[in-house]
């Protein structure tokens, strides 16, 4: 069969179901045999947002989400989503395209390195230089990417490879299971927890998986120890559960971290050095178990001194089975930290003012949202506000990037999360700023007829650079910027647009769009001046807890 016929089946053999991206005309052979297949191509606008779209697949789904571009132009805007899925640990495959490499007429228009370009930030990046060889390169780049920790793969199909005739088949899938945990590690584990005083759990985005969720909680629940999580560790275990302290939405200095501070062991269950730190680790303070799929990577700010490597749910059920829960323990103060962090949180989720503040529009999405439901986070400092504010009440609802924390993803991770999720409301959240990045995609809502909300937290600037140079004592400068008519634009494509003139109007505004077919764009004026007052003055000046 044709080499590029091949490359399709050996796709379909791996599960794909979809391919995002912008083909072009070195892709034709390779989209003729996409046409003829059981995949669906979802042509987006840019392909940026198609890898976007792909990692979140990914992330969902625990598959290679793919995404395809031509070469040259076309394979450089996956770049940015290369890395986003690189350091969020989520599986994605890049196909680009290339000129011909037996011989060509064309010099060197176009062209670039592709491979070389993507190895840096990929766990795999590979030419085809033959279309015998499609199979094995497919099936490698598909295992790699999925293996621990998971990544971004590249493939490179050159125009003349796809059109070749090939001679062989698509490689059977075998499954891979993972090492089991060092018993004696295990037992060391087992031992450091028994013998400590105050011991916390933090759940990082690693254990973002059923089984680890499942484990998790059943050993938590036995042993009553409290926990934490990190921003994309988020709904781990919902988070309206009784020992759950709070999100480390900030490194350090917030009203959470005085639990941790006071903890002398934290056991941390899934989270690696790319995620922003929940905490700083100093010498001679707090010690660490690290548990996870794979051996720490340390850093100034994270050196654990025991670490148990290997499958994260068969290590908590080895350590729930044997654990002996300790009379002894005392979590008195994490449980005062706990209703402090509370209260705290809850401050100000009722204002009317108007243009909204954080605490209130955070409050009204979490209202108008069931526990399944998803919100799916663009990059701005409201990042910070859902993280701390809003309450995740099941796994992989809370859709965020604290790894490469790039503007531009939350509408594309959205619309992937829709097409997982058919059944849920989804919302996509961005800023205005991270919202023009990819608004482009709107059209591709409407035209896939998608029932999903996007909000757009309008304060005609960057706030979160705005935020950080007020806080670093620079003068207000550089930051601001004007926006389109969000109503018209939306209304351009084809979509439904609003714009909240009330505080009290969004909320029931946001249930009917929740709850009505389409694709809905609400512009909400907001007001970050909290910003200053809560994220920087009041931790500056608050106490922990005596």
């Amino acid at each position: 069969m044709k080499a590029s016929d091949l490359f399709v089946k050996c796709l379909e053999n791996e599960g794909v179901e979809y391919i995002f991206g912008v083909p072009g005309e070195e892709n034709l052979d390779f989209l003729e045999s996409l046409h003829n297949s059981s995949i669906k191509l979802i042509l987006t606008r840019h392909e940026q947002p198609a890898g976007f779209m792909a990692a979140t697949i990914g992330r969902l789904t625990g598959k290679p989400g793919v995404c395809l571009s031509t070469l040259g132009p076309g394979a450089t805007n996956f770049f940015t989503s290369a890395a986003y899925a690189q350091l969020g640990a989520m599986p994605m495959m890049m196909i680009t395209g290339q000129k011909p490499i037996h011989s060509s007429k064309q010099g060197h228009f176009q062209i670039i390195d592709t491979v070389d370009m993507m190895r840096p930030i990929t766990k795999y990046t590979k030419q085809v230089v033959h279309g015998n060889r499609i199979p094995t390169i497919v099936r490698e780049a598909i295992r790699q990417s999925e293996a621990e920790r998971p990544g971004a793969v590249h493939i490179e199909l050159p125009e003349d490879v796809a059109a070749e005739e090939t001679h062989t088949a698509p490689i059977s899938i075998h499954k891979v299971r993972r090492s089991d945990a060092n018993e004696k590690a295990v037992n060391e584990a087992i031992t450091r927890i028994e013998n400590a005083k105050s011991p916390l759990f933090l759940i990082g985005a690693g254990a973002n998986r059923k089984l680890i969720s499942k484990m998790l909680t059943k050993l938590i629940d036995k042993t009553g120890i409290p926990f934490f999580n990190t921003q994309m560790g988020k709904g781990v275990i919902p988070e309206d559960h009784s020992l759950f302290l709070g999100t480390a939405a900030l490194s350090d200095n917030d009203y959470l971290h005085c639990a941790i501070d006071k903890a002398d062991l934290i056991i941390n269950v899934g989270h690696d050095v790319v995620e922003k730190p929940p905490f700083f680790m100093k010498a001679g303070g707090t010690k660490v178990i690290h548990i996870n799929f794979v051996p720490a990577e340390i850093d100034e700010v994270y050196f654990p001194q025991l670490e148990v490597v290997g499958d994260i749910a068969n290590a908590l059920w080895q350590i729930r089975d044997r654990i002996k829960p300790n009379s002894e323990w005392d979590f008195d103060y994490f449980m005062k930290v706990k209703r402090a962090v509370d209260e705290k949180v809850s401050e100000n989720a009722d204002s009317n003012h108007f243009p909204t503040i954080p605490q209130r529009f955070v409050a009204d999405v979490r209202a108008a949202l069931g526990a399944e439901d998803i919100i799916a986070l663009d990059n701005g400092v409201y990042k910070v506000w859902y993280a701390r504010n809003y309450p995740a009440l099941a796994p992989n609802t809370v859709l965020l990037d604290n790894a490469l924390a790039t503007m531009g993803a939350g509408l594309p991770s959205a619309m992937a999360a829709k097409m997982v999720n058919p059944d849920r409301k989804v919302v996509a959240i961005c800023g205005d700023g991270g919202f023009m990045m990819n608004s482009q995609e709107i059209e591709t809502c409407v035209r896939m007829e998608m029932d999903i909300v996007v909000l757009i937290l309008n304060d005609n600037a960057f706030g979160m650079i705005k935020w950080k140079q007020d806080a670093m004592g620079f003068k207000d400068w550089g930051l601001d910027f004007g926006n389109p008519d969000f109503v018209k634009y939306a209304e351009s494509y084809g979509a439904k647009g609003y714009r909240v003139e009330s505080t009290e109007a969004f909320l029931p505004l946001l249930k009917e769009c929740t709850e009505t077919p389409g694709v809905h764009i609400i512009e909400l004026p907001v007001d970050y001046t909290e910003n200053a007052k809560v994220l920087t003055e009041e931790l500056q000046g608050k106490a922990c807890i005596i």
